[in-house]
């Protein structure tokens, strides 16, 4: 479809995994489909979850792909070819265990970072020339740079406010980018989310 955005969050499907940290990107959509009230639907010959809507007057389509994070380009790569999305008009949101909890940041284009979702959807469309929206998760303080179990587990009580707030803020994040551009977007959202109780200035 012409002008269609494709807004692709990764992460892996099933009960076990959900609302686990390696899912940010996940939530990240799913916090867009509530405010824009778009409904999920099972997509099997792409093997993603997709909600379609406009925005702004721009047609969007939301993904969550079900293949599971290291396989997230065959589902990526599909929706791309078949609906003639250009990848001036794909971001994929992904989390980030190199950025701490409450930061975001997004970039036009980039290395995957090890970040294995990335690493597939870059093979798939042959380019890293797409933009990104990487959600901090931050690391665990012990075990070194072996991470897996700390990224397939559940946010703390704390937490959970602080992604809270950073899953509002990345949610306008993209809403800027498909208003403004991604310049507009990256100047106006990177950065850390405020999460502190002020009462008193």
């Amino acid at each position: 479809m012409e002008n269609l955005y494709l807004i692709a969050g990764l992460g892996n499907p099933g009960a076990e995994y959900a609302r686990t940290r390696h899912n940010a990107g996940f939530m990240a959509v799913t916090e867009l489909a509530g405010r824009w009230r778009a409904e999920w639907t099972m997509e099997s010959r792409f093997n993603t979850r997709m909600a379609r809507t406009t925005h702004g007057g721009q047609p969007v389509m939301l993904a969550q792909p079900q293949t599971y994070m290291n396989l997230s380009g065959e589902a990526v790569g599909k929706l791309s070819e078949y609906f003639r999305v250009s990848v001036t008009r794909l971001m994929v949101v992904v989390d980030d265990a190199d950025l701490p909890l409450g930061e975001i940041r997004m970039r036009p284009r980039g290395s995957s970072g090890g970040h294995h979702g990335l690493e597939s959807v870059e093979e798939h469309l042959g380019t890293d020339r797409y933009a990104r929206l990487r959600i901090g998760i931050g690391r665990s303080t012990t075990g070194g740079r072996e991470i897996a179990n700390y990224v397939l587990g559940r946010f703390g009580v704390e937490e959970k406010e602080i992604l809270r707030k950073v899953l509002e803020r990345a949610a306008s994040q993209v809403e800027s980018w498909l208003a403004f551009g991604i310049e507009k977007a990256m100047s106006q959202f990177n950065g850390v989310v405020e999460h502190s109780d002020k009462t008193n200035e």
